[in-house]
C-alpha cells in the first residue's frame, strides 16, 4: 500500500513539470549565473585598484621614488574628477635633528645643532603611465645658505616601450639625480646606515632628459643634462651625459658600471660643475684671466651583496678633469674608492663601519671633512694630494619609521709639498624620521 502511494506522488510530480515549465526555470538559472559572474568582475576589478593603491611604493631616497631603474606599480588611471585627484597625491617626508661636533679644520669647529637634509615629496599620477614628482628641500646639509631649495622635479613617462618581462624604456625630463654610481640612491637620512657620506661621494641633480629600463638582465640609465651648477641657464652648448649598466647574476649580489662627462662649463658663468665630489664641485684650476672652460670625465665600478641582516658595498673609479688655461698645464688625474659594511645585532640594533681615499698626485682643492672655505673656495688655498678617511658608528631602529644614530669619522691627507693635513675629525649624532 505505501510503494502505491510513493508511485503515485511521483507520477503527479512527473505531470505537475512540463516542458515550457523546465525551458523557463533554465533560463532563469543562466540569467542568475551572469549576474554573479558580472558581479565578481567588478569585486576583481576593485581589488585589483586596491592592491595598485597600496602596493606602491613611498618615496624613500635622495629626493626621488624607491628605485631609478625599477619603476613601481602603477595606480588606476585618473579620472580628472577632483576628489579622484586628491586621493591620490601622495605626500611625503624626511627629516634629521643632527649635533656635529669638529676639529679646528673641520666644518663644525663650534660643535652645532642642525636641521639636517629635511624634504618634503609630493608623487602624482597625470594621465595613464605619466607622473609627476617633485623634491621641495626644505633644508640641505651641503647648502651654505638657509634658503629653500628645488630638488627633483620631473615627470616620469613609465613603459613607452616594454616587450614582456626583459626589455622596457621609460623616459623621465626635468630636473633629476645625475644616475652615475649606486650611493645617490642611498645617501639620505633614512637609507644612510652612518650620518656623514662616503668620501668620494659622487652625486648630483641637474634638468635635462633621461632614459631607462631593462635590457634582458640588464638595466640601464642614460642621461643628457646642463652639466653646470646654474639652474636656469647653461652657459656652454656642450651637455654632461652619464650612462649607467647594472647587472645582478643573483639575487643578492648587484653590480654596475658608470661614466659620466661634465661637458665643457663656462668658468664665469657656470663656475662649479653640477657633480658632486669628495663634498665639493669640479671648478677650473686656472683664473678667469686665461681660461675660459674646464670638464672631468669620470668612471666607476660598484658592488652590492646583500644578506639577510646586512650588507656590503663596494665602490671605485678615476677621474680626469683639465682646463683650458694657456698659462699652465692644468690637467689632473683622480682615483678613489670606497667600501662599506652594515650589520644588525639585534632586530632593532645594528653597527656600520666605512673607509674610502681619494687620490691626485698633482694636487686639487679637495674639501672633505675641512673647511670648504680654506680648502675649496679659496683660490689661493692649499692643494690637496690624497685624503682618506674611516668612519664607524651605530644605529637603533625603531619601530615607526624612526632612527637614531651616532658616529665618528677619521679623516687625514696630504697637500702639495707633502705637509700634513688633519684635525678635521668629525663626531655626530642624528635623530632621523619619515613619513
Amino acid at each position: 500500500m505505501g510503494l502505491a502511494v510513493v508511485f503515485a506522488g511521483q507520477r503527479l510530480m512527473a505531470a505537475e513539470v512540463t516542458a515550457p515549465d523546465l525551458e523557463a526555470l533554465l533560463t532563469q538559472n543562466r540569467k542568475l549565473q551572469q549576474e554573479v559572474e558580472k558581479q565578481q568582475q567588478q569585486i576583481d576589478e576593485l581589488r585589483q585598484r586596491l592592491d595598485s593603491l597600496q602596493t606602491r611604493p613611498a618615496v624613500n631616497r635622495e629626493t626621488s621614488r624607491a628605485d631609478d631603474d625599477v619603476p613601481p606599480p602603477k595606480p588606476s588611471p585618473p579620472d580628472f574628477s577632483p576628489m579622484r585627484s586628491a586621493r591620490e597625491i601622495r605626500l611625503s617626508g624626511e627629516a634629521g635633528f643632527a649635533f656635529f661636533s669638529s676639529g679646528r679644520n673641520g666644518a663644525y669647529p663650534n660643535s652645532e645643532f642642525r636641521l639636517d637634509d629635511a624634504k618634503v615629496f609630493i608623487e602624482a599620477p597625470i594621465w595613464k603611465n605619466v607622473y609627476f614628482f617633485a623634491g621641495m628641500e626644505l633644508a640641505t646639509r651641503e647648502a651654505s645658505d638657509d634658503y629653500f631649495h628645488i630638488g627633483e622635479l620631473y615627470a616620469d613617462m613609465e613603459d613607452v616601450f616594454k616587450a614582456g618581462h626583459d626589455y622596457s624604456l621609460s623616459l623621465r625630463i626635468g630636473r633629476f639625480n645625475l644616475p652615475f654610481g649606486e650611493e645617490y640612491q642611498y645617501r639620505n637620512v633614512m637609507s644612510n646606515p652612518l650620518i656623514l657620506h662616503s668620501l668620494p661621494d659622487i652625486w648630483g641633480i641637474d634638468e635635462g632628459i633621461q632614459a631607462y629600463g631593462s635590457l634582458g638582465r640588464l638595466q640601464y640609465n642614460l642621461a643628457v643634462q646642463n652639466g653646470g651648477h646654474r639652474t636656469y641657464h647653461d652657459y656652454n652648448k656642450d651637455k654632461s651625459v652619464t650612462a649607467r649598466i647594472g647587472y645582478d647574476p643573483i639575487s643578492s649580489l648587484h653590480l654596475s658600471a658608470s661614466f659620466h662627462r661634465t661637458g665643457k662649463l663656462d668658468v664665469v658663468n657656470d663656475v662649479l660643475s653640477e657633480i658632486w665630489f669628495a663634498n665639493a664641485f669640479f671648478r677650473a684650476l686656472g683664473p678667469a684671466t686665461n681660461t675660459k672652460t674646464f670638464s672631468a670625465n669620470l668612471y666607476e665600478l660598484d658592488a652590492i651583496w646583500r644578506w639577510k641582516e646586512g650588507h656590503f658595498k663596494a665602490a671605485g673609479g678615476e677621474a680626469r678633469f683639465d682646463d683650458d688655461s694657456t698659462a699652465a698645464d692644468n690637467s689632473r688625474h683622480f682615483t678613489f674608492y670606497s667600501v662599506e659594511a652594515m650589520q644588525q645585532f639585534t632586530g632593532k640594533l645594528y653597527g656600520a663601519a666605512r673607509y674610502g681615499k681619494v687620490r691626485v698626485p698633482e694636487g686639487y682643492p679637495l674639501a672633505g671633512l675641512g673647511s670648504s672655505g680654506s680648502y675649496f673656495y679659496n683660490p689661493f688655498g692649499p692643494r690637496t694630494t690624497d685624503l682618506e678617511r674611516f668612519s664607524a658608528g651605530l644605529g637603533y631602529q625603531f619601530d615607526l619609521p624612526l632612527v637614531w644614530k651616532v658616529e665618528y669619522s677619521w679623516e687625514n691627507g696630504h697637500l702639495v709639498g707633502g705637509a700634513r693635513r688633519g684635525d678635521a675629525d668629525t663626531w655626530a649624532t642624528e635623530l632621523g624620521l619619515k613619513f
